[in-house]
């Protein structure tokens, strides 16, 4: 009668254990610097990264793709990726969330429909020491000339 009861216990504790560590909606607090969700466009999910397994954050959208920022200085940024633009040529802005500071275009390597490289770097200072910067990058509208698929970037 012992053994069964014994038994019985190590069961529901071999049992109550494996359910709490298996679980898959255990609610893990992950602090916004060590997790990354970006979407996956292929199958249109939200995949969760690891930040160190990434070597800097990693910016997609429809029309631009692993676009990294690098901090090279206080002022200067590096910023490189792979765009699917029209005729190559794509927009950027600078903004404090209330003023553009800088604008201008670059180019990619190849034009639609193929994914081109660009890489271009940047020189900025900000207006007021505790506003947070932002790069747009943005395709112009060929029937339009509005800006399209922006991708916007917060500068380290």
């Amino acid at each position: 009668m012992i053994k069964n009861e014994s038994m019985k216990f190590y069961l529901i504790l071999i049992v109550g254990i494996l359910f709490s560590c298996s679980s898959p909606d255990v609610n893990n607090d992950h602090s916004p610097d060590s997790v990354n969700v970006q979407k996956d466009t292929a199958s249109q999910r939200d995949v969760v990264v690891s930040q160190d397994s990434l070597p800097a954050n990693i910016y997609t959208n429809e029309r631009f793709r692993n676009v990294t920022v690098k901090h090279l200085n206080e002022q200067s940024f590096l910023v490189q990726g792979e765009a699917q633009i029209f005729e190559a040529n794509f927009g950027w802005v600078i903004e404090d969330g209330h003023n553009e500071l800088q604008h201008g275009f670059q180019m990619t390597d190849e034009g639609a429909p193929a994914w081109g490289n660009f890489k271009f770097t940047l020189d900025v200072e900000k207006k007021r020491a505790n506003s947070s910067l932002h790069l747009i990058l943005f395709e112009l509208s060929a029937k339009d000339g509005s800006r399209q698929f922006e991708l916007i970037i917060p500068l380290p």
